[in-house]
């Protein structure tokens, strides 16, 4: 008889997890840079025509604001239709049938377009202060605001690829998010330029709270309400991926 193996550590799973999905997407990554890298930028471009010449502080939304809508297109988007496309291809069936928790395959799906977004951030995050003309002051409070960002925005994504009916329906779906995320509040646009319903309904976005650490870590001043932003994203992130574990069919 043979032995009966125990299973792999979470650690380890996890670990093997998200080198399969950067093997995946090894052939397509430029095409996903160069998409990541392309809308953020141009976006900045139009808001520093719009803004600059009634108020240049103003830029420094725009600035932020397009950092968050990088975050949203390469990990809320890629997210949400890896993971339609894994449940409607028979990929979630196989890894079903293998000792892994679903819980590590979504924080792996996750982790994996995580890191593949990073150059597209780093490189609007350049271009983008070159081109507004911004003093970037890093505070190290940044290598946790970007990871906590992406993986608020991922588990977004998640929870859209887990309830999509189709791979159409998920990229629409998400695509109309990361609208209404980017304009529902001072996100990319500053305040003084939003109506005061806008701004009370911003509350609600999670988006309002990235923006307002991204602009705290890297342009600052870091005031006491990065404390608030990091915990409504770290309780959303939670919230979202607790959601997709309860909700993403496994072994039924």
């Amino acid at each position: 008889m043979l032995p009966v193996r125990k299973p792999q550590s979470p650690l380890v799973q996890f670990g093997d997890l998200v080198l399969v999905e950067l093997t995946n997407w090894r052939w397509t990554w430029k095409r996903m840079l160069l998409l990541g890298i392309i809308a953020p930028t141009a976006n900045m471009l139009a808001l520093k025509a719009l803004l600059a010449t009634s108020d240049p502080s103003n830029l420094v939304f725009a600035y932020a604001g397009n950092l968050v809508l990088a975050l949203m297109f390469e990990n809320q988007n890629r997210v949400a239709g890896h993971l339609v496309f894994m449940r409607f291809h028979g990929t979630l069936e196989y890894l079903s049938s293998l000792p892994i928790g679903k819980y590590v395959i979504v924080l792996a799906v996750a982790f994996a377009f995580f890191i593949l977004s990073l150059p597209a951030i780093f490189v609007v995050g350049i271009a983008g202060s070159w081109l507004l003309a911004l003093n970037l002051v890093w505070s190290p409070a940044v290598l946790i605001v970007i990871p906590l960002c992406a993986i608020s925005m991922a588990g977004l994504g998640a929870l859209v690829g887990v309830l999509a009916r189709t791979s159409a329906e998920a990229n629409s779906l998400s695509f109309v998010i990361t609208i209404v995320l980017a304009g529902a509040g001072p996100v990319i646009i500053p305040p003084g330029r939003l109506p005061p319903w806008l701004i009370q309904l911003s509350a609600l976005n999670p988006a309002t709270y990235a923006a307002s650490a991204l602009r705290q870590s890297v342009i600052g001043p870091v005031t006491p309400r990065l404390g608030l932003d990091l915990t409504v994203l770290a309780a959303f992130s939670v919230l979202t991926l607790w959601v997709v574990n309860r909700k993403l069919d496994w072994r039924q």
